[in-house]
This record gives structure tokens, C-alpha cells and sequence, in this order.
């Protein structure tokens, strides 16, 4: 379970470094004016909904791979408490 954990919480982290990339391409301004690309930035980002407030990109990296880490567990709990169950019967 740990290391899906891990997983999970690299996942974050390269959504991070994916959307980093991805403003450096374009100019920060176009990503508010784009409604999908902002709307998807915050879904897979909650860091960004700060975005009045400077961040540096490894806080950023850490917040978002805590919260990714964090749903990873609450994922797997509940996929293991189900998988368990299922294998009882």
C-alpha cells in the first residue's frame, strides 16, 4: 500500500511539473482567460485557486503531491476494504 501511495502522491508532483511546463509555453494571462484550462488547472491542481499569492514552484510541488498522497489513501483504504470484502464471499 505504500508504494501505490508513493504512486500516487509522483502523480501529483508530475501534474505540477505538466502544468509548469505548460504556463512557461504560454503567457500566464491566457490560462485565466481559457475556461477550461483554468477549470482543469484547479481540479487537478487545488494550489492554484492561490493564485493571487506568489508561490515558488517547489511548495507548490510539495502541496500538490501531499494532496494527491492524501487521496491516494483515502483511494486505497477504500479499495482495499472492498477488495477484502469481495474475496470473503
Amino acid at each position: 500500500m505504500k508504494c501505490r501511495i508513493a504512486i500516487w502522491g509522483s502523480l501529483g508532483a508530475l501534474v505540477v511539473v505538466g502544468w509548469s511546463l505548460y504556463i512557461s509555453a504560454i503567457s500566464p494571462t491566457q490560462i485565466t482567460a481559457k475556461a477550461v484550462a483554468w477549470t482543469l488547472a484547479c481540479l487537478t491542481c487545488p494550489i492554484a485557486l492561490a493564485h493571487r499569492y506568489p508561490l515558488s514552484f517547489y511548495f507548490v510541488l510539495l502541496a500538490n503531491a501531499a494532496t494527491y498522497a492524501l487521496v491516494g489513501v483515502l483511494v486505497e483504504t477504500i479499495r482495499r476494504h472492498y477488495q477484502t470484502r469481495s474475496l470473503s464471499n
